[in-house]
């Protein structure tokens, strides 16, 4: 049998097994890959019952999920209960999310997954708890070292169908941004990029198009000259190095759908540069996915949405979706 997808529980006070259970719900329908949840049992059953959600739960091996998974949803107990109550996050579950995480990637590297989808998390639960990871991308880095050894950068990709982004500088402020985009930050990036279309996406020659960081791409040094000083010659190395680049062009006119048709991926020097547009074209079916890592891993492109959670109207689609690409990118 195929290998399934090890999916992890997220925070259990959050819309992440509501999700879970909408998306095995629509299995079928959506063509979706045998997976498992890494979660406590007991959690998502009471979640289905108070949601109304019709789905057969049962407990099993990483072995053993994809002869469950036509007939309910295969959950491997992580041996530790959760609270789980709806809409109010608990530092005392934080272990078990934590846990979720490490035992999904172990199951990968055990060769009882083929690949990690992650429910969304709470940092700042997590933080409460001692978490000393900015986010899930740097801890699956580190998770990645400790069983795989060697350094490895996680390059943080949005996809949908319309569109690929990655933001070249992350969460943090953006006075820091012009700071933080050096040439190098910029080649690495655009190396792991390359290589992982080609790899995971099944690209032969991946267009990458780079965004400038000021209005107007600096519009020659009259706006700013990190364009001339920085990006171009981060480009022509990338160039040099047989990669198909082009830019730094103003983000004002890349996202339109003429422009789009033009290349694989969009590259932005800024968090929001990239995010905007894939969330305006594509908010319900963007996914998450990270390259520069030994393994695949995908995720929603959401949060865990406290605010409705327990509510029953979560729409499971971005959790589909990243399955979904999970398979295709494994198959």
């Amino acid at each position: 049998m195929t290998l399934p997808l090890a999916l992890t529980q997220g925070d259990p006070s959050g819309i992440g097994p509501e999700l879970t259970l909408k998306a095995y719900a629509a299995r079928r329908d959506a063509g979706l890959p045998p997976f498992f949840v890494l979660a406590d049992p007991m959690q998502l059953a009471r979640v289905a019952q108070a949601l109304a959600i019709d789905v057969e739960i049962e407990e099993t091996t990483p072995a053993g999920a994809a002869e469950v998974f036509p007939r309910a949803l295969p959950v491997v107990a992580l041996g530790r209960a959760v609270e789980g109550a709806f809409g109010r996050p608990n530092p005392q579950d934080a272990a078990a999310t934590i846990f979720s995480i490490e035992r999904a990637v172990a199951c990968v590297v055990a060769g009882e997954a083929r690949g990690v989808v992650t429910n969304p998390i709470a940092k700042s639960v997590l933080y409460a708890a001692g978490f000393r990871h900015p986010g899930h991308t740097e801890f699956l880095g580190e998770l990645a070292t400790r069983h795989f050894g060697g350094a490895y950068r996680p390059v943080m990709m949005l996809w949908a169908q319309e569109l690929a982004v990655v933001p070249i500088t992350i969460h943090i402020p953006l006075a820091e941004a012009p700071k933080r985009l050096t040439k190098e930050l910029i080649i690495e990036t655009g190396e792991i990029v390359a290589r992982d279309l080609k790899a995971r996406f099944g690209l032969t020659d991946p267009r990458l198009v780079f965004a400038g960081l000021n209005p107007h791409a600096g519009e020659d040094g009259a706006l700013g000259r990190e364009e001339i000083e920085t990006i171009a010659p981060a480009l022509d190395v990338l160039r040099a190095k047989g990669i198909y680049v082009s830019g730094p062009h103003p983000a004002d006119t890349m996202f339109h759908a003429a422009a789009r048709a033009k290349y694989d991926v969009a590259l932005c020097p800024t968090h929001d540069q990239a995010l905007i547009p894939i969330k305006t074209l594509a908010f319900d079916r963007g996914v998450n996915v990270t390259l520069g890592l030994p393994f695949v891993r995908t995720s929603p492109d959401h949060g865990t949405a406290f605010d409705i959670a327990g509510k029953g109207v979560a729409n499971p689609t971005s959790l589909i979706e990243a399955i979904k690409l999970a398979g295709r990118m494994t198959a």
